[in-house]
């Protein structure tokens, strides 16, 4: 139970590539990954967390192992988000920059591919904001969250 098979230094190693790995692969497929998560992309992020498991444990299913992996991973996740914080480029880098979907009523076709975003959707999140089609939009962005934030062009009057 608490024996390990594998030096300390080999887990810490194995779950820094692994971790490395998929925060560049879910960085690069798109922002609406993170924030709107489909049945399809939950059991996508499922099985490959249990993919990865064996590349991280090397077969060592130990307590004392998989708390050097965990202790790891928190770690890393807390070096990265300190990274971000003190360097702009580190932010941009890891997660992106808004993305303007919509401005003055006229969507960017270009923006909805690199958002990995079908027409459909992006009219399903605009009606989510209270407007009928983009022509009532000033501005739309996807932002970094995956979440769309939609300015009217015109503010609605008070009830």
């Amino acid at each position: 139970m608490w024996n390990v098979s594998l030096p300390p230094w080999e887990f810490v190693v194995r779950a820094s590539i692994v971790y490395v790995a998929l925060l560049l692969l879910l960085r690069f497929t798109g922002k609406r990954q993170v924030g709107q998560l489909s049945p399809f992309d939950l059991v996508l992020l499922l099985i490959i967390s249990n993919g990865v498991q064996n590349a991280m444990n090397g077969g060592d299913s130990s307590v004392t192992g998989g708390l050097i992996l965990a202790g790891t991973l928190v770690g890393l996740n807390w070096l990265v988000s300190a990274a971000m914080l003190r360097s702009k480029k580190a932010e941009a880098f890891l997660e992106g920059r808004p993305i303007v979907l919509v401005h003055h009523g006229h969507v960017d076709p270009k923006a909805l591919r690199q958002a990995q975003m079908t027409i459909h959707e992006l009219h399903a999140a605009l009606r989510a904001e209270g407007m009928i089609g983009p022509d009532e939009v000033l501005i739309a962005f996807l932002e970094n969250n995956g979440k769309v934030t939609v300015v009217p062009k015109h503010k609605p009057s008070p009830a």
